[in-house]
């Protein structure tokens, strides 16, 4: 094994962690900052809202096939003393995601109604549902840049960057919601269509900040657009032989998601709004395992760059602890302030005693996504890339979703019952993962994987 290389030493999760929290929880205040001031619009405007998301959810899962490649050989490169490489995968990755997003942002805008017919979407919220999934979905080549950036820089370390543009974002989106939802200064009430106007303006005014960070932050190891003379398929190969499996486990995960929203349509808008206030209040304890599992994932991958396997190895058991420790308090804090939390949102007594219920089960499923988040983020940096993926469709498709149906529809428990196909979900599949980082198989893979890379 090589001698240990000082710089990395330095690699403090704190410091790599805390920026990636902040931009993640500006990413889900501005979901719940859309919920809540349109929850002041309409209920039946949250659902629609909430189906279209599910939809773009799915598209933006497409851009992980890059995106997950990105962080992970970008931080094993440059853990390995290869600028120049990484830099190559920077200028791929941001070029071919970007005309994908393009592509995905054609297909939303001329079929994007025709899908949410097929979800079953009910008619008092298809009109809505699809004037949003058409606007932000014609805009979501924006999000594919904004995040393949963002993955470079943090990749690069360069985290407090990628957290300040989101702070802008989240600021821009809110002023624009405000004006669109509430009528300020004269502007037109529009609804969902003011909240979908809203987040594509905050969207195309980051990627442009972005863009110049790119270029600023990087131009000395970036390689100029003339590369493209040749088309990089070894590059491409590259991040596609990690991002499409790690990207697939993402597309299963919302593939039942997708599924399993149907299934709560067929309860009813009631149950749909639900469900979107309880996800949306449950995403700020997901968060913390979102943020560590985030910052584990990048100093694992500079660590077994540098063939420093046992302390990746610690890296990865240690953000663990953390992450399942923070997450259980705070699902618990939520769960007790749980009504007060939901009538922020709603006045509707059903919506709150039937959310408060699934706060407290939400405070069970998010230690299970801990392991997920930290795990499976360390296995793909040590580019154990496909049982995470085996096991996620097998969890999610063969326990989840027929689960779910059973509990949710069959038996009659409705979201009661599909909360807890959740929670069975999540941690078989947090305790398989754990199960395979320990057995250590992955520094046999990393060891073929970087040797294959620096030569």
């Amino acid at each position: 094994m090589k001698n240990k290389d000082n710089s990395l030493q330095k690699l403090s999760l704190f410091a790599i962690t805390w920026p990636i929290l902040v931009e993640t929880t500006m990413h889900m205040l501005m979901g719940n900052a859309d919920t809540l001031m349109l929850s002041q619009y309409s209920d039946e405007a949250v659902a629609a809202v909430g189906v279209s998301n599910q939809i773009l959810s799915i598209m933006i899962v497409m851009f992980g096939f890059i995106v997950t490649g990105t962080s992970v050989l970008i931080a094993q490169f440059l853990g390995a003393k290869i600028p120049k490489d990484a830099g190559r995968i920077a200028v791929v990755s941001l070029f071919f995601n970007v005309l994908l997003g393009v592509m995905i942002s054609f297909i939303l805008i001329f079929f994007g109604s025709k899908l949410l017919m097929y979800m079953g979407v009910s008619k008092n919220i298809l009109h809505d549902a699809t004037l949003y999934l058409q606007i932000v979905g014609g805009g979501i080549f924006l999000q594919s840049g904004m995040m393949t950036i963002g993955a470079i820089l943090r990749s690069y370390r360069f985290t407090k960057d990628v957290m300040l543009v989101t702070l802008g974002i989240n600021f821009v989106n809110i002023i624009g919601n405000s004006l669109f939802i509430f009528g300020i200064f004269g502007f037109p009430v529009l609804g969902v269509t003011g909240v979908a106007i809203s987040t594509v303006i905050s969207r195309t005014i980051g990627l442009f900040i972005l863009l110049f960070l790119f270029h600023k932050r990087l131009s000395k190891d970036l390689y100029p657009i003339t590369m493209f003379r040749k088309f990089p398929s070894d590059e491409l190969k590259k991040l596609l032989k990690v991002g499409v499996p790690s990207a697939g486990e993402h597309l299963s995960f919302n593939g039942s998601q997708l599924v399993i929203t149907a299934f709560i349509v067929m309860i009813g808008t009631e149950a749909m709004t639900t469900k979107v206030y309880v996800q949306n209040i449950g995403m700020l304890i997901l968060l913390f395992s979102l943020a560590i599992g985030q910052g584990t994932q990048i100093i694992v991958g500079h660590l077994v760059g540098a063939r420093q396997y046992d302390d990746a190895y610690k890296r990865c058991i240690d953000s663990l602890y953390i992450a399942i420790s923070i997450t259980s308090v705070v699902g618990l804090i939520i769960y007790v302030f749980s009504s007060k939390i939901l009538h922020l949102f709603t006045t509707n007594h059903d919506i709150i005693e039937l959310g408060s219920i699934l706060l407290l089960l939400t405070a069970l499923v998010e230690p299970g996504r801990a392991f997920n988040a930290v795990v499976i983020n360390s296995l793909r940096a040590a580019g154990d890339v496909n049982f995470p993926v085996f096991i996620g469709v097998l969890s999610m498709w063969g326990i989840s979703v027929p689960l779910a149906y059973m509990l949710g529809i069959h038996v009659g428990l409705g979201l009661v019952g599909i909360w807890i196909a959740f929670i069975v979900d999540e941690w078989l599949r947090g305790v398989l993962m754990l199960f395979r980082w320990r057995q250590g198989k992955w520094r046999n893979i990393v060891v073929k994987k970087v040797e294959t890379n620096a030569s």
